[in-house]
């Protein structure tokens, strides 16, 4: 499995995704799951994936060599998307067709072929967009009232980005948080783990400010962790015990 996050606020965009596939007690394997699609001049789009990866693999194909719309007959890709939304069409229409495809092939066979996708990026200078593609090629858009959107293993993480996240919220504060929610989700979920790709756009900017890979040795990350673990133990020290958990009471006739 996998957790992956966007999130838009007004100073621009993040993308965070980890690299594990597998977990087990002797089988553990990466691959990466935030892959930048596009990157012409004045123009980024970015994919990161959760779910099947013969799926999401299969889409990935199918939109680097074009992807035939409906209605169309010329077969379109990222790099000639107009609109950060367009490619969000293209993209769903892949993964459509890469997860119908799949189907047929493993129809009767026990095998999961669910997969999302979180497509973001800035065209021509416009604020950055971020959609959620599910895999029957729907979407949604993340809105500024709840300005984050997540695939794969996002339950333990979400609490964080609820309680720390607005739109107001600066970028690399964004980052920062992002990345408590990624550190609280592995911390209950061995099926999250290092490395961590992450990927920052500037509002007004069609280009990539931050592309980095953090894993096991990243200083920033391990100080973060264990400050994160710290202040909750003290959060929870510092809260005052319930009177009803100390009161004196007596114990119920067996």
């Amino acid at each position: 499995m996998t957790y992956c996050v966007g999130i838009v606020v007004r100073e621009g965009l993040v993308m965070m995704a980890d690299t594990r596939t597998n977990a087990g007690v002797d089988n553990i394997s990466s691959y990466r799951k935030l892959r930048i699609m596009d990157t012409s001049p004045n123009r980024v789009i970015a994919v990161a994936s959760a779910g099947s990866l013969s799926v999401t693999q299969s889409a990935l194909s199918r939109v680097a060599e074009g992807v035939l719309m409906p209605g169309h007959d010329t077969p379109e890709t990222l790099d000639s998307a107009p609109s950060v939304f367009r490619a969000a069409q293209i993209m769903g229409q892949a993964l459509h067709d890469a997860k119908d495809a799949i189907d047929r092939v493993v129809e009767g066979a026990d095998v999961s072929t669910g997969a999302t996708l979180l497509l973001a990026g800035s065209i021509d200078g416009r604020r950055p967009r971020l959609f959620l593609i599910y895999g029957a090629g729907n979407f949604i858009e993340c809105q500024s009232d709840t300005p984050f959107l997540q695939i794969g293993e996002h339950k333990y993480g979400k609490p964080v980005l609820d309680r720390m996240i607005t739109y107001e919220t600066p970028l690399a504060e964004a980052v920062k948080i992002g990345l408590i929610s990624f550190s609280a989700t592995m911390r209950s979920n061995l099926a999250v783990g290092l490395p961590i790709d992450l990927m920052t756009i500037r509002s007004g900017v069609s280009a990539i400010e931050v592309l980095h890979r953090i894993d096991t040795d990243d200083p920033y990350y391990r100080e973060m962790n264990d400050r994160w673990s710290n202040a909750l133990r003290a959060a929870a020290a510092a809260i005052p015990l319930p009177e009803y958990a100390s009161a004196p009471h007596e114990m119920p006739p067996d």
